[in-house]
């Protein structure tokens, strides 16, 4: 009479992300305290100090007092940190073909489908990938009327 509950496992394809893909490599990042208040405050967190910050591969658990000085402690990811748009956008700039730029916008495609970016983080990065995918095919046109 019992029904079997079935599990959905949600499918996400390995070495997607910017972490797996060892494109950005945010555990040696080692993140400063002010920079760990600024991003908890950032999302809406009541932080009075930075207790300690444990960094793992794709997120960082973060112990803190809040404006009660009670003790908390939860994991964030990376994405929060405005280290990681900086990094993001190195990675858009250093991309010197179409190639190059077709695989990081495939990556960057399912960051923002599988994790929470803020709106203006996203739009800022997909603005950016635009900007440089124009700059790549006006390079590749100039580059094809100087063969010529």
């Amino acid at each position: 009479m019992f029904r079997k509950l079935h599990k959905i496992n949600q499918y996400r394809r390995k070495g997607r992300n910017l972490i797996a893909a060892n494109k950005i490599k945010p555990e040696q990042w080692n993140i400063s305290k002010a920079e760990a208040k600024q991003a908890l405050k950032a999302k809406g967190y009541d932080v009075k100090q930075i207790k300690k910050i444990y960094h793992l591969k794709h997120q960082v658990c973060i112990s803190y007092w809040d404006g009660k000085y009670n003790v908390c402690s939860s994991f964030f990811s990376y994405r929060i940190f405005a280290r990681w748009q900086i990094e993001v956008e190195k990675l858009i700039y250093c991309c010197q073909n179409l190639k190059q730029w077709t695989k990081l916008n495939y990556l960057m495609q399912y960051e923002f489908a599988y994790y929470n970016y803020p709106s203006e983080i996203e739009y800022i990065i997909n603005a950016e990938l635009k900007n440089h995918l124009c700059v790549l095919n006006t390079t590749e046109r100039l580059a094809v009327f100087h063969v010529v």
